[in-house]
């Protein structure tokens, strides 16, 4: 099941490639079917907090007509930020499944996770289907400075 929910995040990063955004994509599934999704829209909308998992989640909520989440699950491409994750307290989600580890800096997903902030921990697991979602963030960024370079040209 983790896998074919993260096909599904892979599906909405690869839309935010071809959109040119950085391309992260989220899912929140509760009891097997997805109930929110997203991918990110920072630059288009020139908004901070248009992350994948925060568009993801506020559909969810959205779906259930709650902020709580219990019981719901994220899988997303990339390992959270710490507004994402603090996103994921907030609404109480229970599991978090992420693909690619952050290499630019640390994310303190686990630190967040079991802080028990807002009386709330989540389980959180990293690395499924690493690879093609490492990928995905490689090929952009490759292609973007490939881009830039013949622009200077």
């Amino acid at each position: 099941m983790q896998e074919k929910f993260m096909r599904a995040a892979l599906r909405l990063a690869n839309k935010a490639k071809a959109e040119g955004e950085v391309p992260i994509g989220a899912v929140v599934v509760l009891e097997g079917k997805v109930i929110g999704k997203g991918y990110n829209v920072r630059t288009k909308r020139q908004l901070a907090t248009a992350h994948a998992e925060m568009r993801a989640i506020d559909m969810a909520c959205r779906k259930l007509h709650s902020w709580r989440l219990e019981g719901a699950e994220l899988y997303v491409t990339l390992e959270p930020c710490p507004m994402c994750m603090g996103a994921v307290l907030n609404s109480r989600i229970e599991r978090v499944y992420f693909g690619a580890y952050e290499q630019k800096g640390r994310s303190l997903t686990e630190e967040l996770a079991k802080a028990n902030l807002l009386n709330h921990t989540v389980e959180v697991v990293g690395g499924v289907l690493e690879e093609e979602c490492a990928e995905v963030l490689t090929s952009f960024f490759s292609e973007m400075r490939t881009r830039e370079k013949a622009k200077k040209a």
